[in-house]
């Protein structure tokens, strides 16, 4: 994106033209200045994908890293990625110790489901978890899920390298990983590393890019995401 060629987000903001029955001028003028600043939000996340897409090339895999596959067959890394150069994952709150998988991993992966075809024909699209394959597809045949790819991971090197296990306590946590297959050699491009400690005040942790859509659609509500409300497994 050249910010060059950019025109004044408040100058575009103006030419708002959405205007609502009986609205108000002071709900118009906030509205107008809403706009303008979602206009500079979607330049930001512009340039934050761009910023992505020109990291340098990431480091390589090192740890042969071990999976079982739908099949039962024990793979690398490397096979995950199938016919593809990317590889998409997303390691989720299953393991074999939980009697059902996080509420928060569960919302999130209803929500994708819906977009799994479309994002495997870009890329390799794998959900990790430590429970078995069998397990974590009872689960999801239960939620109505029927795109989603899961994989087990074996042994905890994996989660543990990733941050997705604290070997202590034996606390798990999510981890969202992008790889990219060079001829034989694996790097990683893209891992989302944001710190808890990097929460502002009165926030959960959680990226720049909320990649969720519940947030996403409660962020647009009067009451917005609320302070202590999360989902649930059933209602």
């Amino acid at each position: 994106m050249k910010d060059a060629l950019l025109k004044s987000a408040k100058d575009l903001a103006a030419l708002r033209k959405g205007l609502l029955p009986g609205e108000s001028a002071e709900y118009a003028a906030a509205r107008t200045a809403l706009l303008a600043e979602e206009i500079e939000a979607r330049r930001h996340l512009t340039r934050l994908a761009e910023m992505r897409h020109a990291l340098p090339q990431g480091p390589v895999v090192e740890k042969d890293y071990r999976f079982k596959d739908a099949n039962g067959s024990e793979v690398g890394l490397a096979d995950l990625f199938g016919e593809h150069d990317t590889l998409v994952t997303y390691f989720w709150m299953y393991g074999p110790d939980r009697e059902r998988p996080c509420p928060m991993c569960t919302n999130f992966l209803g929500g994708v489901n819906g977009n799994a075809a479309d994002i495997k024909q870009r890329a390799a699209f794998k959900i990790l978890g430590r429970s078995t394959v069998e397990r974590q597809t009872a689960f999801a045949l239960e939620r109505g899920w029927r795109d989603l790819d899961f994989v087990q991971t074996v042994g905890d090197d994996y989660a543990v390298d990733h941050n997705a296990l604290d070997p202590e306590t034996g606390w798990e946590f999510p981890a969202f990983a992008v790889f990219r297959r060079e001829g034989g050699t694996v790097r990683y491009f893209y891992t989302a590393d944001m710190p808890a400690e990097a929460a502002d005040p009165g926030q959960d942790p959680r990226g720049a890019v909320d990649i969720a859509p519940l947030w996403n659609i409660l962020d647009m509500t009067p009451d917005g995401r609320g302070e202590d409300w999360y989902p649930k497994l059933s209602y």
